[in-house]
């Protein structure tokens, strides 16, 4: 399935995606399908498949607003420096890392898909990093590496939006440069493991239509099986919590001179199987 969540008109529901246009889902399962992550938490993710498989269209996409599929109750595991020639960029002489570098971002950070990416006005540093996003789908703890991918239920497209100089703030973390308002994005959809396909996820991100990162899943450092084992070890998982896996080289912090981005630039983060997440570039007027 294809999880969107959407408004129409005075209403917002959670749909999935059939040949012609959204299913609406909410509006058949009622209260508990209102969003994406609601199907999880209410076990009304088999039902869902059957609703979607009779292909019933009740929108079509250019009728809808597209909203972020993923939300505000849940958590953002950020992880960084996970694709082979990441650390090499750094130029400070350091091994490979032996454990992922893991960070948190709020719900606040990120945008849907469609909606402009912020610039603030504290910062001309706004960098993109374009992720694959793993949405966990059965909870637990200590989950072996084995076992872990039973736990996906889907994948989504990220933008793990960064602005650099706010990251050199402090010493020991990269909080600050994470979490401004809406310089993130995600989406448009939650799209399952089975509909994703087996083999290797393709990562591509491209800026004003020329092509930055490229990079494939099985080349992370820490896979995602790992990762969730890892995390798992010290916090115990929840249906809905999402983990962007790290982005690939070629951030725009790392050109020379660094290319950052500015507005009316489009950011476009496509991952084969799953989607393509585009947004476009504002100054904040706050």
């Amino acid at each position: 399935m294809r999880l969107v969540n959407f408004r129409a008109a005075d209403r917002c529901s959670c749909g999935a995606i059939g040949s012609r246009g959204i299913i609406d889902l909410g509006a058949r399962l009622g209260t508990d399908a209102g969003h994406a992550l609601s199907l999880l938490r209410h076990g009304l993710v088999a039902r869902a498949r059957e609703l979607a498989a009779l292909n019933q269209t009740d929108y079509a996409l250019a009728d809808v607003k597209i909203l972020s599929p993923i939300g505000r109750d849940t958590r953002y595991f950020c992880i960084g420096v996970n694709y082979p020639e990441r650390n090499e960029e750094y130029k400070d002489g350091t091994a490979r890392p032996q454990y992922p570098s893991i960070f948190m971002r709020s719900h606040t950070s990120f945008v849907a898909h469609g909606d402009p990416i912020v610039r603030p006005r504290e910062s001309a540093q706004l960098d993109y990093e374009g992720e694959i996003v793993v949405v966990i789908g059965t909870g637990g703890r200590r989950i072996p590496q084995e076992r872990a991918q039973a736990h996906v239920f889907g994948y989504s497209c990220g933008n793990d939006g960064t602005i650099r100089d706010w990251l050199r703030h402090a010493k020991f973390n990269v909080t600050q440069g994470k979490n401004f308002d809406r310089s993130g994005a995600i989406g448009p959809y939650i799209v399952t493991t089975d509909e994703a396909g087996e083999g290797p996820l393709r990562l591509s991100t491209r800026v004003n239509g020329e092509l930055r990162q490229h990079d494939t899943s099985d080349r992370m450092l820490f896979p995602v099986q790992y990762l969730i084992s890892y995390l798992s070890t010290f916090c115990t998982l929840e249906p809905g919590d999402v983990i962007l896996t790290g982005t690939p080289t070629g951030a725009g912090a790392r050109f020379d001179p660094p290319r950052y981005l500015v507005p009316g630039d489009v950011v476009e983060v496509e991952i084969s199987g799953v989607g393509l997440l585009r947004n476009t570039v504002i100054d904040d007027e706050i």
